[in-house]
């Protein structure tokens, strides 16, 4: 599925989330903490826009995706990030050499997110951070019932207007309805060995942004 939007994966986010994207993957960054030197899983990175930023920052970075299609279109655009294909319940790596991982918008697309979780941990130093940023569930009633509409509604239209495989949009907009409020999330990352798991909410709770350690 994910191969399918590969190609116009990036302006379609874009587009769906109405710029907010871009201000996400800032507060990503400035959530993995990291500096010059470190070594950063970024799981799901999908064609490596999270991962520029990390980069540029003088961070070593491991930009890591399930999907052979997103990192194909990865590769042609950023030449100089190292992809590497890996699946997320069985990562590739030996255990503790991270100093941070991060995945956004990607634990809901892994089979077992517990599991994920876990590997996760298993792959980060102790002490190491992990960032995750997630859809989540908007604080404010009202404003959740408007957000179920927008995503139900509005979303696959616009997405059969500018994605590549508008049919993944209607996956998207069903894996967000049914995952996890905040609370539950930072119960599931605690239950997979990661201690001290908090959240910050973004655009009234549309994304969460959660923390923990190692």
């Amino acid at each position: 599925m994910f191969d399918a939007v590969a190609q116009r994966y990036d302006v379609t986010n874009d587009v769906l989330s109405l710029g907010q994207d871009r201000a996400w993957r800032k507060a990503v960054f400035d959530a993995v903490g990291s500096t010059r030197g470190d070594l950063v899983l970024d799981l799901a990175a999908g064609t490596g826009t999270s991962s520029q930023p990390l980069v540029e920052a003088g961070v070593t970075v491991v930009p890591t995706d399930f999907s052979l299609g997103m990192l194909q279109v990865g590769k042609k655009a950023r030449p100089h990030l190292p992809f590497m294909a890996g699946d997320g319940m069985r990562l590739p790596f030996a255990d503790g050499v991270f100093d941070a991982v991060t995945i956004s918008f990607g634990l809901r697309n892994i089979v077992d997110p517990a599991a994920g979780l876990r590997e996760m941990h298993r792959v980060t130093r102790p002490g190491g951070r992990l960032v995750v940023c997630e859809f989540s569930h908007p604080t404010w009633n009202p404003f959740r019932v408007l957000y179920v509409e927008y995503l139900m509604r509005a979303l696959p239209p616009i997405a059969r207007a500018v994605s590549s495989s508008p049919d993944a949009y209607v996956y998207l907009a069903e894996s967000i309805r049914a995952w996890p409020d905040q609370p539950a999330l930072a119960e599931l990352i605690a239950t997979a060995g990661w201690q001290r798991p908090e959240w910050r909410n973004l655009t009234g709770g549309i994304v969460a942004l959660h923390r923990a350690t190692a």
